[in-house]
């Protein structure tokens, strides 16, 4: 079988990271720490989020280390959403958030986008969403599971959309950006985290983590940051809930974390450098396969393509093509190639289905071919 659905890099966590684990370790820092992180992390974390991001107003007090990036989102829900709050999500979005909306008492609100748009909401689409009842719009940039993301003056125009609503019809809106996978980017392009628009800054929660640009999935590093006075009290709030929870990450990773934000550029040069060669590997040969729509991958290391061309065929082992779940079921099952079907993402995910390339290039070959051969058989 031939994987591509795991969100995954492929490469070994870099050694000073593991190195810093082992003598944290070794000098017995086994004991338990402030729940949301000790000083020295927080505030190594805040100079990153001020220096590389560009996020005003930050020290540690406005930081909060969780265990992984998906604990920080249920964090931030959590501590955001009261019953009835509207939540405007862009969509196909990543699957965790609309139930980590519904387990805090949120409202999804889809804000629907298409391959043709690059799977990217206009700032008329928000607009045109906002209610008294808005609370938080979310935004994942680079995307899981889309491979897009918004350039720095699509973002800029959100913000203009933002701070107007603010002024006005929804007071409470707060942007939760969620930037894990910002260092993948491709071609130059810049990515821009919303915390540093000075119109919307203060009302901006920054979600990150060390999973996937530095290969630490295993690790269940996450953290969040808000800035200034209001970001101080969020971060109060998330302490207050995580103490009653998880309470603090391995104590032992903390310096590890200062690690890898300060000593680990080039490794993670060298993987970014990797996945972007094989962003256009994939493009390539997906491209050659009749039917399949999709934008090029601009970060992260996905593929969201539009099978829908291929519904109503069938395949040689009896399978009709309905969706693309029955499409990557028949998949697997016929030509042993695995793809995440789009219909837990929302939106037009039903119709797609999601391919990681966070694997090497003579898999992409490989799979590239089993799935071209698979199209083709069907009939």
């Amino acid at each position: 079988m031939l994987g591509f659905a795991a969100g995954e890099p492929d490469f070994p966590t870099p050694r000073p990271i593991v190195e810093a684990a082992k003598a944290a370790l070794d000098a017995g820092q086994t004991r338990y720490s402030p729940s949301i992180g000790d000083q020295p992390t927080r505030e190594a974390i805040a100079r990153k989020l001020t220096e590389e991001n560009g996020l005003p107003g930050l020290e540690a007090a406005n930081v909060a280390v969780s265990v992984g990036g998906k604990h920080s989102l249920y964090n931030i829900f959590q501590c955001l959403l009261d019953p009835g709050d509207e939540v405007l999500l862009p969509t196909p979005a990543w699957v965790s958030y609309a139930p980590q909306i519904g387990l805090s008492g949120g409202v999804v609100r889809e804000l629907a986008t298409s391959v043709e748009s690059g799977f990217k909401v206009t700032p008329e689409q928000v607009r045109s969403a906002v209610t008294p009842k808005s609370r938080v719009l979310v935004l994942n940039s680079p995307s899981n599971p889309c491979g897009t993301m918004y350039t720095p003056d699509e973002l800029r125009a959100i913000a203009d959309v933002v701070a107007q609503a603010a002024g006005s019809v929804a007071p409470r809106l707060v942007v939760l950006t969620d930037e894990i996978y910002e260092k993948i980017v491709f071609g130059g392009r810049e990515h821009l985290s919303m915390g540093s628009i000075s119109s919307i800054a203060e009302r901006v929660v920054t979600c990150n983590g060390l999973s996937k640009a530095f290969s630490m999935t295993g690790w269940r590093v996450g953290y969040c940051a808000a800035s200034a006075d209001w970001g101080r009290d969020f971060m109060k709030a998330i302490g207050r809930l995580q103490s009653q929870t998880t309470s603090n990450i391995p104590s032992f990773i903390l310096p590890a974390i200062r690690t890898a934000l300060t000593e680990c550029a080039d490794e993670v040069a060298h993987m970014c450098d990797a996945f972007e060669a094989r962003s256009h590997l994939i493009e390539t040969r997906l491209r050659e396969i009749p039917g399949l729509r999709f934008p090029s991958p601009e970060g992260a290391f996905y593929v969201f393509a539009d099978v829908s061309a291929h519904f109503g065929k069938t395949t040689p082992g009896g399978t009709r093509v309905e969706s693309a779940l029955t499409f990557a079921g028949a998949l697997l099952d016929e030509a042993k190639v695995a793809v995440v079907p789009g219909e837990d993402f929302g939106g037009c995910g039903p119709s797609c289905v999601r391919l990681s390339f966070a694997c090497s290039e003579d898999q992409i070959n490989a799979g590239c071919d089993r799935i071209a051969r698979f199209i083709a058989s069907l009939g």
